[in-house]
C-alpha cells in the first residue's frame, strides 16, 4: 500500500487525503496543533472545516513531525502560502532526493516577491529541485471532498508531473498536465486577487456585466503578468487560468470573493479577517503581485484599484469610476 503524508490538515489538504484515502493508500495528514490532531483522529471528521465528511480507515491525523517522512515518497505541502518557507524549513532534513514534494498552496511570498516553488527550493537541502509538482485548478475543498466530478492539473518536469498526476487521479477527480510550472502558479495566484476585485463588485451591487468583464479583462493583466515571468500564454486558458478564475469568482465557497464581498459593503479588511476561520490567500498575494508589478511596469489596473482599497483604505466607488474612465485602448493589449 502506498504511503502518502499531507502536511496540513486545512480543507484542501483534508479533501486531498480523502482523495487518496479512496484509492486505498495509507493517507497521513500533518497538523502543527496538537489539540485539534487528537479532536480529528479521534472524532474521524474535521468538524471545522469540513463537517458531516468521515474519515475512513486509512486516513488518520498526527501532530507528531519528528521521523514523519521516513520512508515516504509523496509529501503533500497543503498550508497557506504565507507559512510555507517555515513548514519546509521545519522539515527539510527528513526530505530526500526519491521524494516527489507537491505544493497545494496558491499565492507569492510577500517578503521576497518568490513563486512557491522558488520558496520550496530555497529551503531544500540538497539539489533536488526537478521532484517539486505543483497541483492547482478550479477545486473547492468542499466539493471535492464529497466527490463532485472536478478536474486539476499537476506541474512540473513530465515525469515527476505525470506521477502526480497518476497518484491522484480518480473517476470524480481528473488530473492534467503541464510543464509550464511557473504559468500554473502564477495563475494560482493571481486569481485570488482578481477574486477579491469580482466580491468588491458582488458586494456593491453589480451585476453580470460587470463580473464578465473583471474575468475577462483579470485574464488580460494574468496573462501581461505572467508572460514578463516567463510563462507560457497558452497556460492562462487553461484549468489554473481561466478555470479557477472563475471559479473563484463566482462560487459561494470562495473565500477571497467572501473578503471582497464584505470590502464591498464597507467592512474594514482587519474586521473582516478576523471574522474568518479559513485564510484568503489572496490578501496577502494582493500586495506582492502589486509591488512586482509595479517594479516591472506591468499594466494591471483592476489588481492596483485592489491593492489600493485593502491597503490604502481606497474608496471602493471611486477605484471603479477611474477604471471606468481610464485612456480607451484596444481590447488584446
Amino acid at each position: 500500500m502506498k504511503k502518502v503524508i499531507i502536511i496540513g490538515a486545512g480543507s484542501w489538504g483534508t479533501a486531498l487525503g480523502l482523495i487518496l484515502a479512496s484509492k486505498k493508500y495509507d493517507v497521513t495528514l500533518w497538523e502543527y496543533d496538537k489539540t485539534r490532531a487528537e479532536e480529528i483522529q479521534n472524532s474521524r471528521e474535521n468538524s471545522r472545516y469540513l463537517p458531516g465528511v468521515k474519515f475512513p480507515d486509512n486516513l488518520n491525523v498526527t501532530s507528531e513531525s519528528e521521523n514523519l517522512l521516513k520512508g515516504i515518497k509523496y509529501v503533500i505541502f497543503s498550508v497557506p502560502s504565507q507559512v510555507l518557507r517555515g513548514v519546509i524549513s521545519k522539515f527539510s532534513s527528513q526530505l530526500t532526493e526519491d521524494m516527489i514534494l507537491v505544493n497545494t498552496a496558491k499565492g507569492i511570498e510577500v517578503s521576497t516577491g518568490m513563486r512557491l516553488s522558488e520558496v520550496m527550493k530555497d529551503e531544500i537541502i540538497g539539489k533536488y529541485h526537478k521532484n517539486i509538482v505543483i497541483l492547482s485548478g478550479p477545486t473547492h475543498a468542499e466539493e471535492v471532498a464529497i466527490g463532485l466530478p472536478t478536474t486539476i492539473v499537476a506541474a512540473g518536469q513530465k515525469e515527476k508531473a505525470g506521477e502526480i498526476q497518476e497518484l491522484f487521479n480518480t473517476k470524480n477527480f481528473r488530473v492534467y498536465l503541464n510543464e509550464d510550472i511557473v504559468g500554473v502558479e502564477i495563475g494560482a495566484a493571481v486569481k485570488n486577487c482578481l477574486a477579491i476585485g469580482a466580491g468588491i463588485a458582488d458586494g456593491m451591487g453589480f451585476g453580470d456585466n460587470t463580473k464578465a468583464a473583471l474575468i475577462t479583462r483579470g485574464i488580460a493583466e494574468m496573462t501581461r503578468f505572467g508572460k514578463a515571468l516567463g510563462a507560457d500564454e497558452r497556460t492562462f486558458s487553461g484549468l489554473s487560468g481561466i478555470g479557477d478564475l472563475i471559479v473563484t469568482c463566482a462560487s459561494k465557497h470562495s473565500r477571497n470573493r467572501h473578503v471582497g464581498e464584505c470590502l464591498g459593503k464597507g467592512q474594514a479588511i482587519q474586521e473582516i479577517l478576523d471574522n474568518m476561520t479559513m485564510v484568503a490567500e489572496g490578501v496577502p498575494t494582493v500586495k506582492a503581485v502589486y509591488e512586482q508589478a509595479q517594479k516591472l511596469n506591468i499594466s494591471m489596473p483592476i489588481v492596483e484599484a485592489t491593492y489600493n482599497i485593502i491597503y490604502n483604505n481606497a474608496n471602493a466607488k471611486k477605484m471603479v469610476e477611474e477604471l471606468m474612465e481610464r485612456e480607451l485602448k484596444v481590447e488584446f493589449y
